[in-house]
């Protein structure tokens, strides 16, 4: 019963997904409906990745911790600042304005 259970259980994470996903390759290869197929087309807020693809990286989660620690990686990269200035100083600085180029030598 318990290995019934299993295989059951294997399936649905892999039966149901792969059916999901040839509906909707189907769906935006053929372009109609239009508003199901923007709907499927688009991409979410958090990640900029695609739902199906958020979906597959999710299940790969789950199954691979490391793939845990890759999303949340690509999270902290998104919620980071990127300054110029917050590492070692220039050695190039244009100022279009006074349109004047300074170039520092390295010592």
């Amino acid at each position: 019963m318990v290995m019934m259970a299993g295989l059951l259980l294997m399936a649905v994470l892999v039966i149901v997904p792969f059916t999901l996903a040839s509906i909707r390759h189907l769906v935006v290869r053929s372009g109609s409906p239009r508003w199901l197929c923007r709907r499927l087309t688009t991409r979410t807020r958090r990640s900029g990745l695609g739902l199906g693809a958020t979906a597959t990286e999710e299940l790969h989660a789950f199954f691979n911790a490391n793939k845990r620690v890759q999303i949340e990686q690509r999270r902290t990269q998104l919620v980071l600042r990127d300054d110029d200035h917050a590492g070692a100083p220039l050695r190039l600085g244009i100022d279009l304005g006074a349109g004047t180029a300074v170039v520092r030598q390295q010592r």
